[in-house]
């Protein structure tokens, strides 16, 4: 690795302005087949799938024995708080 911190500047090759990126094509648009086909997919998506469903993050507060329930029976407890909730609603009709 180069230990020069001097930026290099390059005419033929400029750094991209906003304008630059607005016009710029997918690859798709401009390249054959067989040339997007030597390149790995790397925009695949990395981590859990999306669910249908999200989950809203949240600040509650609980009780420490409560908390103390649901954590003792290990991984999962705040899926199962929402479980239990869930069940509540479903019991309670407005």
């Amino acid at each position: 690795m180069s230990k020069n911190k001097t930026p290099i500047f390059d005419d033929e090759n400029k750094e991209w302005t906003e304008s630059d990126f607005a016009k710029a094509k997918n690859p798709e648009d401009v390249l054959p087949a067989s040339v997007l086909a030597a390149f790995p997919q790397t925009l695949k998506r990395i981590g859990r799938p999306i669910k249908e469903n999200k989950k809203n993050a949240i600040y509650i507060r609980l009780s420490p024995d409560v908390l103390n329930h649901f954590k003792a029976k290990g991984k999962g407890w705040q899926t199962r708080i929402d479980e239990v909730l869930k069940q509540w609603v479903m019991s309670h009709p407005q």
